[in-house]
């Protein structure tokens, strides 16, 4: 894997890409359903149905069609899909803007997930770049971009609606598309040599030809599995702030800091655990981020009030601030060839789980209790980790962590320059 030596600056145009790209992407989250109603005489059922259908489109279509951008992403290379990617999202964000019912509204949420994919690309291009000793600070770094977007885009859509109408969310995070576009035309550069289609190998072959299959199949049953539970709790989270406060206060207000807490302490810590974990290993890391999660998401089952619920989501963002460096890494050391299609399934995964997390959370809540979902989503990590521990077990077994490579090589170097010396 060729290693580029602007990739600071790709670093930072990135960040910046995926900033604007998650806060335009989750700005119209918070109208979704305010929009699809404006667009028609519904029922209240009625009106869950689109407006589920609506928010959850996005994410099947990603997840059925990642895999094919990750094909073109190895045959022509991520920065082509990221330019695909951010103006094709300007296209069918700035269309949803002029939807005259809810049947084009879905239709073109629907092409908006298939031609998503400018974060996973992002990645791809850093993790491909960036010098393996210091990738988990520079992916853990990366990572906030999205966070921060993300965090901030509802309460940007939230004061567009309130000022400019509902449509007027969407053109501006159309514009905020282009400019990513723009940027990532002119000032993101990459090293990258097209494969011609005869050569590139199946994706079957390309899963035998790796040294730890079953690793890179962990790696993306995890991404899954977070992606799930942050958002499982999303259907219902203001239904049980509002069961905890004993239906008074400022439910909307509270159900807000409490949603975002994670996130927030999620773009403080993660470049930091990535910094830890190109210092002690990414696996090490990972393994302890799953278990935190477990032991966050117990308590959160018996809270009694929104104080005890807010410290543990608190501590749930610093176990996704481990593990998601740390994936990055992972996959980035381990997958020497078609890097963009297994980046692509991670981001199919990911999507997956966005669409699962909520289906699952409400049916949880449905037959159990609004708690009941946290302790679904601590059975749903303890599986994952059982599954992850084989996995990186190899690893540690076969002496192929990154840390033990890292310090062979070092010898070897040691050595070799011995021989000269003398």
């Amino acid at each position: 894997m060729k290693k580029s030596s602007n990739w600071q600056r790709n670093l930072y145009f990135l960040w910046v890409g995926n900033f604007m790209t998650g806060m335009g992407f989750s700005m119209t989250m918070p109208v979704i359903s305010l929009y699809v109603a404006s667009l028609g005489h519904f029922t209240t059922s009625q009106l869950n149905l689109l407006s589920g259908f609506a928010f959850a489109i996005t994410f099947l279509a990603k997840a059925i069609v990642s895999p094919y951008w990750g094909k073109l992403a190895d045959q022509y290379g991520r920065k082509l899909m990221c330019l695909r990617a951010s103006l094709g999202m300007t296209i069918t964000i700035t269309a949803c803007g002029f939807a005259p019912n809810v049947t084009i509204l879905i239709i073109l949420r629907a092409i908006q997930g298939c031609f998503s994919g400018y974060i996973n690309n992002a990645n791809a291009i850093v993790a491909a770049s960036v010098p393996i000793d210091r990738s988990g600070k520079a992916l853990g770094t990366l990572a906030t971009g999205n966070v921060v977007g993300t965090l901030v885009g509802p309460l940007l859509g939230g004061a567009l609606a309130s000022s400019f109408g509902y449509r007027g969310s969407f053109f501006v995070a159309g514009a905020m598309m282009l400019v990513v576009f723009l940027m990532t035309m002119f000032f993101v550069h990459e090293d990258f040599t097209p494969v011609d289609k005869v050569q590139l190998q199946p994706m079957k072959q390309v899963f035998h030809t790796l040294k730890y299959p079953m690793l890179i199949w962990g790696l993306f049953i995890t991404t899954l599995v977070i992606q799930a539970a942050n958002m499982s709790i999303t259907p219902i989270i203001s239904l049980l702030i509002k069961q905890l406060m004993h239906h008074g206060g400022q439910v909307a207000m509270v159900s807000g800091v409490i949603s975002s807490l994670p996130g927030v302490v999620t773009l403080i810590f993660s470049p930091i655990l990535g910094s830890l974990s190109d210092h002690i290993g990414p696996e090490k890391v990972l393994g302890a981020g799953l278990v935190a999660a477990i032991v966050c998401f117990i308590p959160m089952s018996f809270a009694q009030n929104v104080w005890q619920l807010g410290v543990w989501r608190t501590l749930l963002g610093v176990s996704d601030a481990a593990m998601l460096p740390a994936i990055q890494t992972l996959m980035t050391h381990y997958v020497q060839d078609a890097f963009g299609r297994i980046f692509s399934y991670n981001q199919s995964f990911q999507a997956m789980g966005s669409v699962g997390g909520p289906m699952l959370g409400s049916v949880v809540a449905n037959a159990f209790s609004y708690q009941g979902v946290f302790m679904m989503t601590a059975i749903l990590e303890g599986f994952n980790l059982i599954f992850l521990v084989p996995a990186t077990w190899a690893l540690v077994k076969n002496g192929g962590t990154i840390r033990e490579q890292q310090r062979a090589q070092a010898k070897q170097q040691q050595l070799a320059a011995k021989t000269v010396h003398n």
